[in-house]
């Protein structure tokens, strides 16, 4: 049709507007979302702020908005996608996009299965990342700013990079991963991530995300890198003592060394 394509999201899920009683954590907060998109060759993302006022229009003035805001000619919704206070048919978007200048058209059912983000999320807090990696189309990934955690990891010669993830962002499984670090200059690292509460160092209740990168040294504090979740190694267990810890470890090298990323 000779137009450029542009990516229409909300700046935050609209259940965190609206009340209701279930607010799902997030596959990819903002930042990552327009990063993935970049990647994948789309460089116009309209980030609509999503409010009360917002979630009242009708499917009808959502649609002129677009048409006014952004000059948008024609629209490709998800073929079970439904938006707008009024909601509607298929073949009444099509009309009231007729009305204010969009053709809409539907986009094909996968014909091997049945993917959205419920299901994806499944998978994730199971930790089962082949899943949930065939399922997304690339590899899910935590990222943040480094922050200083408790070091015990350095006393027992696994120092750890502990990774500030934002709190809308659903994290795997409580256990040990494999990992990819993207460091800040772009470079790639191996690593093994632990996601939990570190029962063996009784360090309380909170969920830390620390990662140990394989033949790295030196200081990352404030910097950010992006940590993509490839295997799952184990669960997360309590062990009799910070030695029996110190040996897992070393094996949980050894087994992610061999774990293709």
């Amino acid at each position: 049709m000779g137009l450029q394509p542009l990516v229409v999201t909300f700046d935050k899920h609209p259940r965190r507007v609206l009340s209701t009683d279930y607010v799902p954590l997030q596959l990819s907060t903002l930042d990552e979302k327009i990063s993935l998109l970049q990647s994948f060759g789309i460089e116009n993302v309209a980030v609509i702020p999503f409010t009360n006022e917002l979630s009242l229009l009708s499917a009808r003035d959502f649609m002129e908005r677009l048409a006014q805001q952004y000059g948008v000619k024609a629209l490709v919704m998800g073929y079970d996608h439904h938006f707008g206070h009024d909601s509607g048919t298929y073949e009444e978007y099509e009309e009231w996009g007729r009305e204010v200048g969009i053709e809409v058209l539907k986009a094909r059912e996968l014909e091997s299965e049945k993917i959205s983000s419920s299901k994806i999320r499944t998978l994730v807090r199971r930790g089962e990342m082949d899943a949930a990696e065939r399922t997304l189309g690339y590899t899910y990934a935590l990222q943040g700013e480094v922050v200083k955690g408790y070091q015990e990891g350095r006393t027992m010669g696994f120092p750890t990079a502990n990774v500030y993830v934002a709190e809308e962002k659903l994290l795997p499984a409580d256990g040990v991963y494999a990992a990819r670090v993207i460091m800040p200059d772009g470079s790639h690292k191996r690593g093994v991530l632990n996601i939990g509460k570190r029962p063996t160092l009784d360090n309380g209740t909170d969920t830390s995300v620390e990662v140990y990168l394989l033949d790295f040294t030196g200081n990352l504090y404030s910097q950010k890198i992006k940590v993509e979740v490839i295997k799952r190694i184990r669960e997360e267990r309590l062990f009799r003592s910070k030695e029996d810890l110190r040996r897992q470890i070393e094996l949980d090298c050894e087994i992610a060394k061999h774990i293709p990323t």
